[in-house]
């Protein structure tokens, strides 16, 4: 990872995403993203990605990637699992978490997806396949970020 700084682990103390009575740590969150990187289907960029998210209603959803011969039409594991919690009747997501082999920092249009969902502050935990892992905020990943708000419309998060 050229010109990045090394993933660092943060204490779990530090952050917890909280509804209600329910905590979820981002190790937590890592680790169930961990679990399903192996279903990514990557024949092509041979770069499995996985993520979970934790929406709203307090469950986790995740995607991986799924590779296409005509490349464009490649889905990302981040957009997989926010549409898999949209599909669910989330439109809030509290943190999302994406592993990669490098700790690879999400893909531009990921970051406004996550944005279409989640407020400036989401949480995002970027994480090797070990666990160590990275937090940012969606608004140092996207800073001046588009919203619903800059059309006129309310924010949906």
């Amino acid at each position: 990872m050229s010109g990045k700084e090394p993933a660092k682990q943060t204490p779990v103390a530090q952050r917890r995403d909280n509804i209600g009575s329910i905590e979820i740590s981002p190790e937590r969150l890592i680790e169930v993203a961990q679990g399903v990187r192996t279903n990514a289907y990557a024949p092509y960029s041979h770069y499995p990605v996985s993520a979970a998210v934790l929406g709203n209603d307090g469950r986790i959803y995740t995607g991986v990637n799924v590779e296409n011969a005509v490349y464009p039409l490649t889905q990302c594991a981040e957009q997989v699992a926010i549409f898999k919690a949209v599909a669910a009747g989330v439109r809030t997501i509290l943190s999302i978490a994406v592993v990669t082999q490098n700790a690879g920092s999400p893909c531009g249009a990921c970051r406004q997806v996550m944005r279409e969902f989640g407020g400036p502050e989401l949480a995002v935990y970027i994480a090797d396949p070990s666990g160590v892992y990275r937090t940012r905020t969606l608004a140092q990943l996207l800073p001046d970020s588009f919203s619903a708000a800059d059309l006129g419309e309310p924010d949906a998060t």
